[in-house]
């Protein structure tokens, strides 16, 4: 049993993590951050207490019978208190009210956690029980009252949980609405499969019944799978479309190949190598620079016949003047990395002229531009240079073998 909880406490602390590595631009004080972090962290912390090698670790270093019982339910009292920050912050509204709500939840599960403390010390639990001490002590003085105390607090938390995703749902969509149901669906399994057991089990007890299989057997599991539920459902419209994002800027990353092969031994101000470590995202945006960097030094061996021609000649292939232009650009930027490349002085016919990627903002230009280089056109082979000869620097750019297509 240990090990399973272990295990959601890994994964609970693994995505307040992911969350922590977002992009520099998101804030990290950011109140909405650090109330899904601190919720998510909490909720780790409540299973790493409940796990019996924890709770005897506890109960041997402290002396103490029993000490981690309010240690895990008030640990589980703040977590119920952290997710309704959570939502009060998702929520938004005004700064005022914002933290109104705030203050009241902080202050009425402080109190919830100063009561569990309070019974226990009254309570006669000498006795350590590591998985059953809801059913054990259900008869118990001031221990019965603990234990009812953090079940109607967590489940008061969950209820509240559960009305708000269903309001809210129905108020948004795309992934907030999916992150919602996620959240939806593992506060009801909380509700059903953690506390209704739990609750029972404990009511049997007074009634002179055993169910505690239901609190030592089903509710654990079914704690760990509701909170692994609520947790993806509030990262996952937080890291979803970063992660999106950052598997576009490989695709695109790949898809500038052929391009930075052209270019990329362009002499041009030293920049700072990109780490093998860092995101696509990052690694996208060296690649980007250092290639707009190389254009503008290729610039002056820019032959406007060469471009001219294979323009006119995709023209009378029937191709779109979108798509001549980028096959002519493609050509010319061919030919002036093989003049540079050999040294050679500057075509008189040399002038000012804008690369369509240099028109546009962002990726998309330059990708265009990489896929008019790898793409095999008529036009573009069938281009000569002014002497006659087919530009090698064309040629190689035409028959590299195709990478593979990233989406």
């Amino acid at each position: 049993m240990s090990l399973v909880v272990y295990l959601a406490a890994f994964v609970f602390g693994m995505t307040s993590v992911l969350l922590f590595r977002r992009p520099r631009t998101a804030a990290p004080r950011n109140p909405l951050t650090l109330s899904t972090c601190a919720a998510i962290i909490l909720g780790a912390l409540v299973f790493v207490c409940a796990a019996p090698t924890t709770l005897a670790a506890v109960n041997s270093l402290t002396g103490v019978p029993n000490f981690g019982a309010p240690l895990t339910y008030g640990m589980l009292s703040a977590y119920s208190c952290a997710v309704l920050v959570l939502l009060i912050n998702w929520r938004g509204g005004s700064r005022e009210r914002v933290r109104r709500m705030v203050l009241r939840s902080v202050a009425a599960y402080g109190a919830l956690v100063v009561a569990i403390v309070v019974l226990f010390a009254l309570a006669d639990a000498d006795t350590e029980r590591l998985t059953d001490l809801d059913t054990y002590y259900a008869n118990t003085p001031f221990m019965r009252e603990m234990i009812l105390l953090y079940l109607l607090g967590h489940s008061a938390a969950m209820l509240v949980m559960c009305v708000v995703c269903l309001k809210w749902g129905r108020e948004v969509g795309g992934l907030l609405r999916t992150g919602l149901r996620l959240i939806l669906v593992g506060a009801l399994l909380d509700v059903v499969g953690f506390q209704l057991t739990k609750y029972t089990a404990v009511v049997a007890r007074w009634s002179g019944h055993d169910l505690d299989f239901l609190s030592t057997a089903v509710a654990p599991p079914m704690a760990s799978l509701a909170a692994l539920l609520c947790s993806a459902g509030f990262v996952l419209p937080r890291l979803l479309p970063s992660a999106r994002a950052q598997w576009r800027g490989l695709g695109d990353y790949r898809r500038l190949g052929p391009l930075w092969s052209l270019v990329g031994s362009v002499p041009t101000a030293p920049k700072p190598q990109a780490a093998w470590w860092q995101l696509p995202q990052a690694r996208l945006q060296w690649r980007e620079v250092s290639i707009h960097d190389a254009l503008l030094a290729l610039a002056p061996y820019f032959d406007h016949r060469v471009r001219e021609q294979v323009r006119d000649t995709a023209l009378r292939a029937g191709r779109s003047p979108h798509e001549a232009r980028l096959a002519a650009e493609a050509a010319m930027l061919a030919d002036a990395a093989r003049r540079a490349a050999a040294r050679e002085e500057p075509p008189e016919t040399a002038g000012t002229y804008r690369l369509h990627a240099t028109e546009v903002s962002g990726t998309d230009g330059l990708v265009e531009l990489a896929q008019a280089l790898r793409r095999p056109p008529s036009a573009t082979t069938a281009t000569t240079a002014p002497d006659g000869a087919v530009p090698p620097a064309t040629t190689e750019a035409v028959t590299e073998p195709e990478e593979p297509h990233v989406a």
